[in-house]
């Protein structure tokens, strides 16, 4: 069976890192990969050109200081996964608290209610990654468990924007690997 290469995609150097430009494969450290975040303890690199440019994951390094959450309490229809790369954070999943530390491995099948929470007294960095092609479907939960943590909705909410309201604008600009 004949088949025709992938191309290289072309590598674009912006002012937030290193992000691909149209379709094919590429290879990008992560010291020159495309971030955004809030601030220096909550930010994420990402290895996707336009937002969502991958069809079928979603995947990043999030870096997340003590006490910072990666997203709001929530459950969505894809599923996600999650290694811890170095440092600790807290998993609060099902409204059950976990503390996790290098090299611990989650899997949250679609529907699984979950957040994780910088720990410790450091950074954590975490490889995240999501199915893109099970829905949008996502609810924002209220959950006292999650609100100890700064990171509940009030009321549940389908609506992301009402779900993160309290929330700093996250900015592209380039962030520190490995994290301090």
């Amino acid at each position: 069976m004949a088949r025709a290469p992938v191309p290289e995609a072309r590598l674009v150097d912006t002012d937030a890192g290193i992000r691909p430009e149209g379709e094919g494969w590429f290879v990008v450290n992560m010291a020159d990969a495309m971030s955004m975040g809030i601030d220096e303890s909550q930010y994420d690199f990402s290895f996707e050109g336009a937002p969502r440019a991958f069809p079928h994951f979603g995947i990043n390094v999030t870096v997340l200081g003590p006490g910072k959450p990666a997203a709001m309490y929530h459950a969505e229809a894809g599923q996600e996964a999650f290694l811890v790369l170095d440092g600790e954070c807290t998993l609060i999943v099902e409204d059950q608290e976990r503390r996790l530390r290098q090299w611990d491995f989650v899997h949250c099948p679609p529907h699984t209610a979950h957040v994780i929470v910088g720990a410790g007294n450091a950074p954590c960095a975490v490889l995240m990654v999501g199915a893109r092609n099970a829905g949008r479907d996502i609810v924002y939960l209220a959950s006292r468990t999650a609100a100890r943590y700064r990171a509940s909705v009030d009321e549940d909410t389908e609506d992301p924007k009402q779900a993160y309201a309290g929330w700093r604008q996250v900015e592209r600009r380039r962030h520190r690997w490995p994290p301090a």
